[in-house]
């Protein structure tokens, strides 16, 4: 199991050497202690809140995961604590299982919120002596990033009102000259009509006067 859960590039850090402990013995002044550290420096000055701490196992039993964390807008020094004790990475120390696998540990396992992290610790256990050495490698931490609030629907109705109390009148013409236009468009329609009303009462009125003329010289004659 490794990877972030999303497209988040890893902070740019500084993996340092593994540490190796050591115990004294009577006959070779050292013997292994079977513990390691490695310390994973974080930008300077630029505290990490942590999402994902991802890694490749290499022969390590157990990891323990220690940060140093800074009060944030605090000159107090940082404090050191456990986010997470003795994680099993193998099954059994002194079998190969689990030994070269991609693990990752996600902020929800930490017991501590992994926030304002200036520097993580990670000690490693490997109580089998089967093991010459043992470490962790391609340490990649990811930060924890807050995801934007989502509109609510008042907020879209508002939106949507701003757009309808200011359209875009660019390019159409003036309302009141549309206006003006249509009055004397409808004015010059009624004058037409009218003028074609008069025309043809005029031609009837015409036509009966001629009508009773005619008809008034033939009783004439007769």
């Amino acid at each position: 199991m490794s990877g972030s859960s999303d497209n988040t590039k890893p902070v740019t850090c500084t993996v340092k050497p593994p540490v190796q402990l050591q115990l004294r013995d009577t006959n070779t002044d050292t013997a292994p202690s079977g513990v390691c550290v490695v310390d994973v420096s974080l930008p300077f000055g630029k505290p990490v809140s942590i999402e994902e701490i991802t890694f490749k196992n290499y022969y390590t039993a157990y990891v323990t995961v220690r940060l140093l964390r800074r009060s944030p807008g605090q000159e107090a020094p940082a404090k050191w604590c456990t986010a997470l004790r003795d994680l099993r990475l193998m099954d059994n120390p002194h079998t190969e299982g689990g030994s070269q696998d991609y693990y990752s540990i996600h902020r929800t396992q930490m017991l501590v919120e992994p926030d304002c992290v200036v520097l993580v610790r990670l000690i490693l256990r490997q109580p089998s002596s089967a093991w010459l050495t043992f470490s962790l490698e391609e340490i990649r931490i990811y930060p924890h990033l807050e995801p934007e609030p989502e509109k609510e629907v008042s907020d879209w109705l508002s939106d949507l009102t701003l757009v309808d109390q200011h359209p875009d009148l660019e390019g159409l013409p003036d309302p009141q000259t549309v206006s003006s236009s249509i009055q004397q468009m409808w004015a010059l329609t009624e004058v037409m009509q009218t003028s074609q009303t008069t025309a043809s009462v005029g031609r009837f009125e015409h036509r009966a006067v001629a009508f009773a003329a005619h008809q008034r010289a033939a009783e004439l004659s007769g």
